[in-house]
């Protein structure tokens, strides 16, 4: 696990609902937000972001979600220009995993491992996790 940063130099967080146009609505905040920080929205690693975004908030929308409840967005862009993206659901006792190129479905997460520099769960007491993943705007 990355260390938390002391001093993010900007943060973004919304609440939204585990729905499929909740999980839409979170890859088209992410994509406005970093355009807000000066990260080209036609870049690669922009790109990259997005799709990472899509691909863990569509997880807590198909595995994390439970009835009446929603998920969080959290962006937070750290210094060295890295963007720190993470997806809180309710569900703690559901932990993601890779799985394999064969398998039907869950591919997320072996897509946001290609495009991420890096990515993990962390508790979020008392009963869900948040899914993190670190992406640099460096091409």
């Amino acid at each position: 696990m990355p260390p938390q940063p002391a001093t993010p130099a900007a943060q973004f967080t919304q609440l939204l609902s585990a729905t499929r146009r909740g999980a839409r609505l979170a890859r088209l905040l992410a994509v406005e937000q970093i355009a807000q920080w000066g990260w080209p929205p036609d870049s690669e690693r922009a790109e990259a972001a997005a799709v990472v975004v899509a691909e863990l908030a569509t997880n807590a929308v198909r595995h994390g979600c439970l009835p009446g409840r929603g998920f969080r967005l959290s962006l937070v862009l750290l210094q060295g220009s890295r963007l720190r993206i993470e997806v809180t659901d309710p569900r703690g006792d559901r932990l993601p995993a890779v799985s394999g190129i064969a398998d039907e479905g869950g591919r997320g997460l072996v897509i946001v491992d290609a495009l991420a520099d890096g990515w993990g769960v962390l508790p979020y007491p008392p009963s869900g996790k948040t899914v993190w993943a670190e992406v640099s705007s460096v091409e």
